[in-house]
This record gives structure tokens, C-alpha cells and sequence, in this order.
């Protein structure tokens, strides 16, 4: 379906709406060479969000909450109450996934302050979803910081994908919802790893206004 993570960029930049108010947060790293081609398109700044989801410790894909940048902390009560968690656990859950954050933000930051989102539109891109923990960490991050609007775009996804993020996402954009999906990767042609150097590199280069897309492989 794609050739790249830039191709699978320009095609969803296609199906968004222009929005002055947007921002284009991509989810390190697949994620960013797919929001540098449609902040690229969109004429919209480009930022990442680094979110960790909180797991349940015997089941550590069930997220129990979600931490972003500036002490944003999501919490999911259910999930809290159903998993029978204490706030000792919690906290040890907590302070691990806040350690690895901050490395993560110190690493793709590089210096570089967060772009706020507080009264505009968080446009949050990965190169698609597959269980959709992190994408949902990261609506409710986005919501937590502030965000009027939540839009998840992703080139591909399970055909119930719009479904599967209605209360975390104010709209959902994926273009490809193959009916037999299984792997975010089969949607791709190239889909070699992104490097942290990267992400940093398409960072800067979007903040320095250069939207030049021929050299960013």
C-alpha cells in the first residue's frame, strides 16, 4: 500500500483537513517521518509526544494510566480498581516509566522546548495501530495538556480503528484498514527502523523552517 513512511505521510496529509490551529505531534520514532511529511504538507508545526503508558505489572500491555511531558499524569480508575492495584505498585510503575521518559525526551528533544497545544488542535500521527496502547496514552496526554481538539492519523489500521478510539480521539484518519490486518508492517513496503538520529534531524529541520523532503532518509 505504501512505499515508505514518507509516502504513507504525503497520502494521509491528503485526507486532513487544512487547520490553522494545528500541531503535529509524531510518536517516536516510526511515527515522525510520517508527521514530518504532513506537518511538511499542512503548513503546521511539527513537534513529537513522548508518552509512556502505565501497565498493569502481571499484564503490562493493560494500561492503567498514561505520563507525558510537565507532569501530566492520566489515570484510569477502572482499570486501578479492577486490577486491584495499591499506591505502592502504582508508584513503581510510575517513577520506572518517568525515568524512561525523560531519557526519551532528553534524547529527540535535543534542547528544544515542547511546542504547547493548550487551545489548538493535536493532529497525533504514528505509522499505524496495532493494539493502539501508546496512540491512546497519547490522546489522553494530548487532552491533559491541554489540547481543544484530539485528531489520531494514521496511515493503517484494523478496520474498527475509528471505533476502537471513540472518547480518546475527536476524529480518527486512517486511510488503509486492510479487513485481514495483523501487523502495522504490512501496509509497508520499506519499513526498516527509524533512528533516533532521525527523528532529531526532521525535528530540527521543520523548527528551522526548511521543508525540504528529498535528503531526510
Amino acid at each position: 500500500m505504501f512505499e515508505d513512511r514518507r509516502d504513507a505521510g504525503r497520502r494521509l496529509a491528503g485526507c486532513l483537513r487544512p487547520d490553522p490551529d494545528a500541531v503535529v505531534l509524531g510518536l517516536p520514532r516510526g511515527g515522525v517521518p510520517v508527521a514530518f511529511e504532513v506537518a511538511a504538507a499542512l503548513r503546521a508545526p511539527l513537534d513529537v509526544l513522548v508518552v509512556r503508558k502505565l501497565g498493569v505489572p502481571a499484564q503490562p500491555e493493560l494500561a492503567f494510566g498514561a505520563i507525558g511531558e510537565d507532569g501530566v499524569r492520566v489515570i484510569n480508575s477502572s482499570v486501578v480498581r479492577h486490577a486491584g492495584l495499591d499506591e505502592a505498585a502504582m508508584a513503581a510503575v510510575e517513577d520506572a516509566e518517568r525515568a524512561e521518559l525523560e531519557r526519551r525526551v532528553e534524547r529527540f528533544r535535543a534542547g528544544r522546548d515542547r511546542i504547547p497545544v493548550a487551545g489548538r488542535t493535536a493532529v497525533i500521527v504514528d505509522d499505524g495501530v496495532a493494539t493502539g496502547a501508546t496512540a491512546r496514552a497519547a490522546c489522553e496526554v494530548a487532552r491533559a495538556h491541554g489540547a481543544r481538539r484530539v485528531v489520531l492519523a494514521v496511515p493503517i489500521g484494523a478496520p474498527d480503528v475509528a471505533e476502537r478510539f471513540a472518547g480518546y480521539a475527536d476524529e480518527v484518519v486512517c486511510p488503509y484498514r486492510p479487513e485481514s490486518f495483523h501487523s502495522v508492517g504490512q501496509g509497508y513496503r520499506d519499513f526498516s527502523q527509524t533512528s533516533d538520529a532521525e527523528v532529531v534531524e526532521l525535528l530540527g529541520r521543520l523548527r528551522n523552517g526548511s521543508r525540504r523532503r528529498g535528503s531526510h532518509r
